[in-house]
């Protein structure tokens, strides 16, 4: 396996898939990366020489990954309840904050201990 920012990413996958899972690349900004160093995205990892893999680590680099980007999210969200903003409220409640609908769905952030009646 390739160690890209801290993670092994899969041999066997093409590199624009593999470069997605790292926490914070998703498959445009695998194509942006790669297009940027000049690797074909069809390649796979074990094929790529330890040139392209040391472009592609500075190239991953310049983006905020893994353990900073999570802990930069955490405390975002850490300031919002600690204001006490509408959004930060729903974190604290752990319900949905982006205006969905509770009524009926959101079973998945509210849980699913509650029964459903039946409403016939």
């Amino acid at each position: 396996m390739a160690r890209i920012a801290g993670i092994d990413v899969p041999r066997e996958k093409r590199v624009v898939i593999s470069l997605t899972y790292i926490y914070g690349i998703g498959k445009s900004t695998a194509e942006k990366i790669l297009k940027d160093v000049n690797v074909s995205e069809d390649t796979r990892v074990r094929d790529l020489t330890e040139d392209e893999l040391s472009r592609i680590r500075t190239a991953v680099n310049e983006y905020t990954t893994e353990g900073d980007l999570r802990r930069e999210v955490s405390l975002n969200i850490k300031r919002l309840i600690e204001i006490g903003s509408y959004r930060g409220l729903r974190h604290r409640r752990n319900l949905p904050v982006r205006g969905q609908n509770t009524k009926n769905n959101a079973r998945t952030r509210k849980g699913r201990g509650r029964a459903i009646s039946n409403k016939k």
